[in-house]
């Protein structure tokens, strides 16, 4: 079986997946996509203390700020996580997140960390995707209705850039070393990533480093297997849940496709 085939293979079992899952996949996605800012509101809750003492320290802001900090952390992103999952004001909500993740950019001084900074980018290509799904949702409704060119409407745009801000996150997971099966891996992932990035073959490539990301993540980071109180756990726990937020990123990719601006949306006109 030469490459050709190999890949023909791929996309008819990626294709049967769809087609079984089609109505759970997006929900599982928008759960997935949405857990790193349910787990990080209840941490507020339960680190509301430690939370308040570290804004105070580090922004000499007092303690009512510091209270009005991990409130505002609390709030913005357990309530609108819930609308969005059930699906009611999304897109109402989802600029309530986008407002979250860049005032946390700048309160945690992640802006100064490019590892972390590049998390966040892939976070908001995240929420760019789920935007798009409203998009999409808001304009079945009106089926039938003249619209613009497909290629031309917001939904293409946000799916595009979500795509690319996706990849940072694997790109933050590089660890650059002369290690032969590390190196293999790596080239692995950096061709799904391309494949991704431009619209080539995207559901198949998402589909496969969303299956990757998943058991990567919960083999790496296994925060379950820390004792309670170490400080270990915290991190090995905010790594998984943004890391599983990229896998429903990419799910979302597969559910909703490569969008207009993509190589497999222009193949359909050659």
């Amino acid at each position: 079986m030469d490459v050709k085939q190999l890949i023909a293979k791929g996309e008819d079992v990626a294709d049967q997946v769809l087609r079984q899952s089609k109505h759970v996949m997006p929900h599982v996605a928008r759960v997935f996509l949405l857990s790193t800012f349910i787990e990080d509101g209840f941490r507020m809750w339960f680190q509301w203390g430690e939370q308040k003492d570290y804004m105070n320290s580090v922004w000499n802001c007092g303690e009512f700020l510091g209270h009005v900090f991990v409130f505002v952390n609390l709030v913005g992103q357990l309530i609108p996580s819930g609308f969005i999952i059930s699906r009611k004001f999304a897109e109402y909500n989802l600029y309530v997140l986008f407002s979250i993740v860049v005032i946390q950019t700048f309160a945690y001084h992640i802006i100064y960390e490019v590892r972390f900074l590049m998390r966040n980018l892939a976070l908001i290509g995240g929420l760019l995707l789920l935007m798009a799904e409203c998009k999409h949702e808001s304009k079945s409704l009106f089926a039938g209705i003249p619209s613009m060119n497909s290629s031309m409407q917001p939904k293409t745009y946000f799916q595009l850039t979500g795509r690319i801000l996706l990849i940072l996150m694997f790109i933050s997971l590089f660890h650059f070393d002369l290690h032969v099966i590390r190196l293999l891996v790596m080239v692995f992932e950096a061709a799904l990533m391309t494949l991704v990035a431009v619209g080539y073959k995207t559901k198949l490539s998402a589909l496969i480093l969303s299956v990757w990301l998943f058991l990567m993540n919960f083999y790496f980071n296994n925060f379950w297997s820390v004792p309670y109180g170490r400080v270990y756990r915290d991190f090995l726990k905010y790594d998984f849940f943004q890391t599983l937020s990229i896998v429903g990123g990419l799910l979302m990719v597969v559910a909703l496709g490569p969008g207009g601006v993509s190589m497999d949306e222009q193949k359909k006109k050659w």
